[in-house]
């Protein structure tokens, strides 16, 4: 009579995750005011591969002084940092003279 093994063999499948395609360290080259439509293009696709587009058209989450519900506040403190990088990298693209005056934008979808 056959036995069967002791050790079952296990077969483990990893999930793919997409990485971000843009490497952390690229960067879109500087707007100077000439050709807006180009580098507002490369600059729409670069925020694209990193998930961060979406913060151009959402608008800010409303949650209340006294909000106590943690999940409600960690997605707010979330959000609010990933504005904050999309912010970011939009100012990075900018010339100096061109930073000067868009800075005081507080979201990225203001700018």
């Amino acid at each position: 009579m056959a036995t069967e093994s002791a050790n079952p063999v296990t077969m483990v499948f990893q999930p793919r995750v997409a990485q971000p395609i843009a490497a952390l360290g690229e960067r879109t080259e500087k707007f100077f005011g000439n050709d807006f439509k180009r580098w507002h293009q490369k600059v729409l696709f670069y925020l694209t591969t990193l998930n961060l587009a979406r913060f151009l058209s959402e608008e800010v989450p409303i949650v209340s002084e006294g909000e106590t519900d943690p999940q409600k506040r960690a997605a707010m403190d979330a959000w609010g940092h990933e504005d904050f990088r999309c912010r970011n990298y939009i100012l990075n693209g900018l010339s100096d003279t061109l930073y000067n005056v868009y800075n005081l934008a507080t979201t990225a979808r203001a700018l």
